[in-house]
């Protein structure tokens, strides 16, 4: 197979790529998790927070308003303290979103210049290396001789 030797140096560059992959997705996942560790105890401290007046206070709806929103309306906190806090918890929530996508954003620039851009140097230096090698390999073609030609003599 001509495949096998004339274009082994691709196969080493799959090998790579492939094994390079490895410790970068490691990386990735780890971030990841951490970030997203992070973003949700920020999140349910920021739905968990209720902001009460000094008249909700004395009426006793701090003791009510606990938790998730879903949770404070099972607990019977009072309408008017969650339309209150609904716009903070919708904003915490909008912000949690904010985050996700801007973490997918980060990791896909990761992916690119960590495992892509590499590759795509990698390849091309393969490219030149065998290129270099190529040429280097066919023996220079000494110009061929021109044939001998006749010459005229005079038969007597």
């Amino acid at each position: 197979m001509a495949w096998r030797h004339k274009n082994r140096w691709f196969r080493r560059w799959l090998v790579t790529i492939t094994f390079w992959a490895v410790p970068v997705m490691i990386v990735a996942v780890n971030e990841v998790r951490e970030e997203m560790a992070y973003n949700t105890v920020d999140l349910q401290k920021a739905l968990s927070t209720w902001e009460l007046t000094d008249a909700q206070r004395s009426a006793g709806a701090g003791a009510r308003c606990h938790g998730a929103p879903d949770e404070a309306r099972a607990a019977g906190c009072p309408a008017e303290v969650l339309r209150a806090n609904a716009a903070r918890h919708q904003d915490a929530l909008d912000e949690y979103a904010h985050r996700k996508a801007t973490l997918a954003d980060y990791l896909w620039h990761a992916f690119v210049g960590y495992w892509i851009v590499p590759a795509a140097f990698l390849f091309a230096l393969g490219l030149v290396i065998g290129g270099i090698r190529r040429a280097l390999r066919r023996p220079v073609r000494a110009p061929e001789p021109t044939p001998p030609t006749k010459v005229k003599t005079t038969s007597q």
